[in-house]
């Protein structure tokens, strides 16, 4: 049984056919999957996923892309993390310089700050990272330095760096987790990078609704799709669909300190 590690289910393009989305779940053999959050606002309506279904969990966290958005306080997360089982990590959170533009790297202090703000949440609440990271690697990795975060460790989600970005981060305990991306013809860099990852450190997810994998690539991702990565995964490594499946389940419920007898 596959587990897809990150997806959206509160997501607008899912308010209609959750029903549908968790029955092909269980048809593609996905077992669990991790609901993310992304802001405050909307954070009550992925904690009520994890809360009204056994096979999904939560995060609590506000990205780093979502600039106009209420701040979190480091007591809020920690608090929140603490208060409800289902919360399995704090994030997504992490870097993204993508979008700066004209604006100076010191404009993005705001980024960093809320950052630093998540990682402390985590080591004091003993809940991993879900790291989020684009254009940023280098302050990325130097600030999980800074703040200790290789005492929680975590999951470096959505993986498009490079070899050197993954082999940095697994040495402060994190996994390195491939979505729908890693399917794409021109990903042959990402690819080489999975091949690179040893499966003990794997972790793998769709991201949905978004970076659906070949081969519905330009659809609307969902959940039971994170088979497709799997199956891609295991063809590239060599190695059976079972274990890689076996390995990445496993590594999903250690990565998130989930008894594998209560999941």
């Amino acid at each position: 049984m596959f587990i897809d590690s990150h997806c959206h289910l509160d997501f607008p393009e899912f308010q209609s056919r959750l029903p549908e989305v968790l029955e092909n779940m269980q048809q593609a053999k996905v077992s669990h999957a991790l609901c993310v959050s992304v802001d405050l606002p909307d954070f009550p309506n992925v904690l009520k996923l994890a809360q009204d279904h056994a096979n999904l969990y939560a995060s609590v966290g506000v990205h780093p892309d979502y600039e106009e958005t209420p701040e979190p306080s480091f007591d809020f997360l920690v608090e929140t993390a603490r208060q409800h089982p289902k919360i399995v990590a704090i994030g997504e959170t992490g870097l993204d310089y993508y979008r700066m533009g004209d604006r100076s790297y010191e404009s993005m202090e705001w980024q960093r700050e809320r950052f630093r703000t998540h990682i402390r949440a985590a080591i004091a609440s003993k809940k991993p990272l879900i790291i989020h990271t684009r254009s940023a690697s280098e302050d990325t990795i130097k600030i999980l330095k800074e703040e200790g975060a290789h005492t929680i460790g975590g999951v470096m989600h959505c993986f498009t760096e490079s070899y050197e970005v993954a082999k940095a981060a697994m040495d402060m305990g994190f996994y390195i987790s491939f979505s729908g991306i890693v399917t794409f013809k021109s990903a042959k860099d990402l690819q080489d990078t999975c091949k690179k990852v040893p499966l003990d450190r794997m972790l793998i997810e769709t991201d949905s609704p978004y970076l659906a994998p070949i081969p519905f690539r330009g659809k609307t991702n969902e959940p039971a799709w994170v088979s497709k990565v799997g199956e891609f995964v295991a063809d590239l490594k060599n190695v059976s669909i079972e274990a890689l499946a076996m390995h990445t389940s496993n590594n999903f419920y250690q990565c998130f300190q989930i008894d594998i007898n209560h999941s």
